[in-house]
């Protein structure tokens, strides 16, 4: 019997990463999954991958249209949703300094990792309220925890977004046994971040020193974490900064 048995869950950001290994791992546990993603084939790809029944919806999250036609799309395939993971985000190169971003830069990523978020909620809370309940994992990020001299300005903003937008919806939904968590990776082993660092060793360096566990998260430590959000073993668990980061936020002296 599977952890997620008889549970809908829509993911967003599934062609890849994270939003991959959720999709594999949900199924596997049980669940019934929509993944979603900007690139259909990546998602189609992801579907192969799962051993139980998931679908494969391309959508742009800050695309309102787009965003409706996934949810309904999903609630009319399987009789409902139960659980939105919202793990769809972007960070582009050109994410640095507040002093050297431009406006578009900053907009590309709010309309993805802030908008999107608030998209999904938008469209997928009221099908969860349809099924008398449900879980909402916002994937925010330890940076809108911490602040950084290695600043990325849009993406840490944005992630400051979703952690407080979801504490507002965790009080506004919980009589209706709607569970919202933001959920919180520290650095992880992902092709964006991987991006970021690119062949660049003391980059990855000048972070690595901060890490009290000296590595990245694999994506499957993070998914294990939403694993037990988007189940009922986390029935009062909301509205929780849910930090999986090895220790990072905790460090003040690390590890020679």
């Amino acid at each position: 019997m599977g952890r997620l048995d008889g549970k809908v869950c829509v993911i967003t950001g599934a062609g890849g990463g994270m939003g991959r290994e959720a999709a594999i791992l949900f199924t596997g546990e049980g669940a019934k999954v929509c993944a979603a993603d900007v690139d259909g084939a990546a998602a189609e790809e992801t579907v192969g991958l799962c051993s139980g029944d998931a679908f494969a919806f391309t959508v742009d999250v800050a695309n309102e249209g787009q965003v409706q036609a996934m949810m309904d799309a999903t609630a009319e395939r399987y009789g409902g949703i139960d659980v939105l993971y919202n793990n769809a985000g972007i960070s582009p190169d050109d994410d640095a300094s507040i002093l050297d971003t431009n406006v578009e830069a900053w907009q590309r990523v709010q309309d993805v990792n802030t908008k999107g978020v608030f998209l999904c909620c938008k469209h997928g809370i009221p099908h969860l309220q349809r099924r008398g309940g449900g879980s909402v994992i916002n994937v925010a990020s330890f940076v809108a925890i911490l602040g950084a001299a290695t600043s990325q300005i849009s993406y840490a903003a944005s992630k400051g977004a979703v952690l407080s937008m979801s504490r507002e919806l965790a009080v506004q939904f919980a009589r209706d046994r709607i569970r919202v968590n933001a959920l919180c990776p520290g650095p992880v082993e992902t092709p964006l971040l991987l991006n970021i660092f690119g062949g660049d060793p003391a980059a990855l360096e000048r972070r690595r020193i901060h890490w009290p566990m000296g590595r990245l998260a694999k994506p499957r430590e993070i998914v294990m974490g939403a694993l037990f959000l988007a189940s009922d073993e986390s029935s009062y668990v909301n509205g929780s900064t849910f930090l999986v980061d090895g220790g990072l936020t905790a460090a003040y002296v690390t590890p020679e």
